[in-house]
């Protein structure tokens, strides 16, 4: 691949809701898309979406109408994958199952040109494990987009174990073609967002085990300058798409973190889309409204788990959802998962709604002051369990008298 290349061509797999978002963001950045589906219907709903959000644009004043008509030309609907024998690039979006997205790879492998580049928009799989069944792991990397993909700023771009540097650069130039904030993460688990994601959602279940309810958990959050705190961003999410995720994976769905959730969805109670989720809300409404129902079932579903609940002051989740970041963002860091914090904060600020104003957990935590940082982790680790005990980096940059910010591309 030579450092000339540039992307003339791309092609979308997946007409779901991610699928949609990432084809209106090529196309708008003038990038001709082909896009396949094996759901005619969803592939006729996807363009519908597609125009309508052009039109949209248009009465707004953001685009003309000149440029609507031009973008919707740059969409090409096909049903085969010899279609998409020529492209440069072709993003991958369906749903989250590794054996799928196998399959697709093997397809997309032996199918499209040798220097074509192979990407994923997981949020969360093995980039490794689905680059292993194509003949070309060195172009294989994940381009993951968030949710509305033609809205939301945030690109995280995966390298794999085998990613090669030009396609690497090739990525981070269509991120800026595309308008994104592009952030390169290694390949784990969830990547940078969702990992530190997960032991932030993991704190605010257990808070609500233990004594918090849902919307003391989000006020306090968004009085610290949250976006929206977790129960709310989960109805607005959709609570079912882990639901669903943890039974087709076969795991997960004993965990007594789930089980509030799990009682939610038996309950078709999935979120904002279905007018009930940890809130309640009137027809065609986004206000959410608190619903004593969910106390209830929470308290019930502690009762049954042995918690003995106690009264949870705001300071004390702020801290330990802050703190759950920052611990599990030092261990990204010190797994060169992330080249720097700063990374880390813009993935925050650009993706999850983390006030700007603060700038970013890791940015934050230097604010504090490390070493109460380090303190604050003990003392959660004394009450809460060796799940807190901070990250062996923290303890090192602490004993070095240096911060966060002091970990960038020489390492510490």
């Amino acid at each position: 691949m030579s450092d000339g290349f540039e992307i003339q061509q791309a092609a979308v797999v997946g007409a779901g809701t991610m699928g949609r978002g990432i084809v209106i963001s090529l196309a708008s950045a003038g990038i001709p898309v082909l896009w396949l589906d094996a759901n005619a219907q969803m592939l006729s709903a996807g363009l519908k979406m597609a125009t309508d959000t052009w039109a949209h644009q248009v009465t707004k004043g953001r685009i003309s109408q000149a440029q609507a008509e031009q973008n919707l030309a740059r969409l090409q609907a096909v049903d085969s994958y010899a279609a998409l024998a020529d492209v440069d690039l072709v993003i991958e979006a369906v749903y989250e199952n590794l054996e799928l997205k196998q399959e697709i790879f093997r397809l997309l492998d032996s199918t499209l040109k040798p220097d074509a580049i192979l990407a994923s928009n997981t949020s969360a799989l093995n980039i490794d494990a689905i680059a292993a069944v194509t003949s070309r792991p060195a172009q294989v990397l994940g381009l993951h987009f968030f949710s509305p993909a033609h809205i939301m700023k945030l690109l995280e771009i995966v390298r794999g174990a085998h990613t090669s540097a030009a396609v690497l650069a090739q990525a981070r130039q269509l991120g800026q073609r595309l308008g994104k904030v592009a952030v390169v993460a290694g390949n784990c688990r969830g990547f940078i967002g969702n990992r530190m994601l997960k032991t932030y959602a993991d704190e605010a279940r257990k808070m609500l085990l233990e004594g918090a309810l849902p919307q003391q958990v989000d006020a306090a959050l968004q009085a610290f300058g949250f976006a929206m705190g977790p129960f709310r961003m989960y109805d607005v999410v959709g609570i079912d798409l882990e639901w669903r995720a943890r039974q087709l994976a076969g795991q997960g769905m004993d965990s007594p973190l789930a089980q509030v959730d799990n009682a939610l969805c038996e309950r078709e109670r999935f979120g904002q889309k279905t007018g009930r989720g940890y809130y309640r809300y009137a027809e065609g409404s986004r206000e959410a409204e608190h619903d004593p129902q969910v106390d209830a079932l929470i308290e019930s579903i502690a009762r049954e788990l042995g918690y003995r609940r106690r009264v949870i002051d705001d300071q004390e989740i702020i801290e330990r959802s802050l703190l759950a970041l920052v611990n599990e963002g030092a261990k990204i860091l010190e797994e060169n998962i992330a080249a720097n914090s700063h990374d880390i904060d813009l993935v925050y600020l650009n993706g999850y709604g983390f006030p700007a104003q603060v700038g970013g957990p890791m940015n934050w935590a230097d604010a504090q002051g490390l070493a109460t940082i380090e303190q604050r982790l003990q003392a959660l680790q004394q009450q809460h369990g060796e799940h807190w005990k901070p990250a062996a980096l923290i303890t090192r940059l602490v004993a070095a008298g240096k911060g966060l910010g002091n970990v960038g591309e020489g390492r510490v």
